[in-house]
């Protein structure tokens, strides 16, 4: 009943969301006298607040057309390369015939849409050659497509590198880092050509038992059954996943602003107060990421719950148990795929330690092949989006994928 309620009420409010919409952009017309009325800017900044208070549950568009490749402006289109019924690799056309590293960008499937990574992509085009995972809303995959569990991501990530061939070097952007690391792992074990050139994690839960987190301990303080019996909710008839069984993205979306209640409000007050004051610049870049941070997707269920069970609960990993059908990922196999650990030094998520961990468990790399980067006064998003992340991280990043290409 849990979707279905959230559902119900989504249905209620939905006709208030469009009238104060309506209401606002009558507001905002170029009234003679009256449309720089304060009472008028006011009046117009809460309907435009009433219109906002929900989420989305669309794909945004990631919007990228073109970039730069040193002095030349380049078009840049997205096309499809392989489709999954939970996920698009996606590629990043640039209209130019220079040869550049090819990067595979693995998003986290975690709530949010690839297009979060979107500032990633735009800071990493103008000198690499992108692919991104697009993940599909499980609530728009149809039950005849099956289940999609911790398994199913890993072997998705090693046929992508497959697909893409050898010189790839991949980027996991938190969650994902678990599954790339193992399929790479594999891949060394089977000596396979498509071991990729690079691996970069970032902010990614590969040991939660260092420095936990809140979300670690509420992963550690529940047995799976009670996960599964409170976050856990069928989809409604009305899409076309009907009666699968996922963890629904208003309930991640829920807990990570729980995290940081304050912040948000605070950051709502501040875009009412621009909007009052005629402050467009403040008040588009407050939209822009709430417009993305609203918009959430459902996650497979067995995937959300053996990611909680392997990665956060039994620390598969770190402890050497983690299995993938039946075979043991043993990231000691990789020796040819250079690995790079950034983190946070303000990560809520995943603290300091958890992601470097990995150099620790690739024994077999050669210290020459492994680097690690904490950055100062970044969060979690930080990491890879942002100022910090364009003008500090990136450079290491790029040096470090060139350097090993």
């Amino acid at each position: 009943m849990l979707y279905e309620a959230y559902q119900a009420h989504s249905d209620v409010v939905a006709p208030m969301r469009w009238f104060a919409h309506a209401f606002q952009g009558l507001l905002n017309q170029p009234w003679p006298v009256l449309a720089h009325h304060p009472v008028i800017r006011g009046a117009a900044a809460a309907c435009e607040m009433v219109a906002r208070a929900g989420m989305w549950h669309e794909r945004p568009d990631f919007g990228i057309r073109g970039t730069m490749v040193g002095n030349q402006a380049v078009a840049v289109s997205e096309v499809p390369v392989l489709r999954h019924p939970f996920c698009t690799l996606l590629h990043f056309r640039k209209d130019t015939d220079i040869e550049q590293p090819r990067v595979l960008l693995v998003a986290p499937m975690s709530g949010h849409f690839a297009t979060l990574l979107r500032g990633t992509v735009e800071t990493l085009l103008p000198d690499h050659d992108v692919y991104v995972t697009d993940w599909i809303n499980a609530r728009n995959v149809p039950l005849l497509y099956g289940r999609f569990d911790l398994d199913d991501h890993i072997d998705l990530v090693a046929s992508f590198l497959r697909e893409l061939g050898r010189e790839t070097h991949v980027i996991a952007v938190c969650q994902p880092s678990v599954p790339v690391l193992a399929a790479v792992a594999l891949l060394a074990a089977d000596n396979d050509p498509a071991q990729p050139r690079s691996m970069t994690l970032m902010g990614g839960p590969i040991d939660t038992r260092r420095n936990p987190t809140v979300v670690n301990q509420l992963a550690t303080s529940r047995p799976i059954s009670w996960f599964e019996r409170n976050v856990i909710a069928t989809v409604p008839a009305r899409y076309s996943g009907a009666f699968r069984r996922v963890y629904p993205g208003f309930l991640q979306l829920a807990g990570f602003m729980t995290m940081n209640l304050d912040r948000h409000v605070m950051a709502h007050i501040d875009l009412f107060k621009h909007l009052v004051r005629g402050d467009g610049e403040s008040a588009e870049a407050t939209r822009k990421f709430y417009d993305e941070y609203m918009s959430v997707m459902d996650l497979p269920a067995d995937f959300y719950l053996q990611t909680v069970a392997r990665v956060f609960q039994e620390h598969g990993l770190p402890l050497g148990r983690f299995t993938s059908r039946g075979r043991p990922v043993e990231p000691h196999a990789i020796s040819k795929t250079a690995l790079l650990c950034v983190e946070g030094e303000n990560d809520d998520i995943c603290a300091v330690g958890q992601t470097a961990a990995a150099l620790d468990l690739c024994t077999g790399l050669h210290i020459g092949k492994k680097a690690h980067h904490l950055q100062p006064k970044v969060g979690h998003y930080g990491v890879f989006n942002g100022k910090r992340w364009r003008t500090e991280i990136y450079p290491k990043v790029r040096a470090f994928i060139h350097a090993n290409g």
